[in-house]
């Protein structure tokens, strides 16, 4: 199992803070062939990716092959200064992240 990599931040916007998580990851569907051998490329995406607040469940988006390569994820979360945002992800081949944002 290998980590996946992502960047964290959250903006202050008034009522809400604005929370955007950039991945570095293949998001490879399984069905895309090598045009060279013909070999079909596994299916290796990011499936499910959870936020909480203070350890508060937040968000949960469950995903697919079919999201593209590097994916980019925004969403809203209502907290204050000094709530900490935590963010983990986990692939279908077993891969994990997790990076926690604190509010400012």
């Amino acid at each position: 199992m290998a980590n996946i990599s992502f960047r964290l931040k959250a903006e202050n916007k008034g009522d809400f803070y604005e929370v955007k998580a950039l991945f570095k990851h293949p998001m490879e569907s399984g069905t895309r062939k090598n045009k060279a051998t013909g070999e079909v490329y596994p299916a290796d995406f990011i499936n499910e990716i959870t936020a909480k607040v203070n350890g508060t469940p937040a968000m949960v988006a469950e995903w697919s092959g079919a999201v593209s390569q590097n994916p980019f994820l925004a969403f809203r979360v209502t907290g204050k200064a000094g709530d900490k945002v935590e963010v983990s992800c986990t692939s279908n081949k077993g891969d994990t992240g997790t990076k926690t944002v604190n509010l400012a």
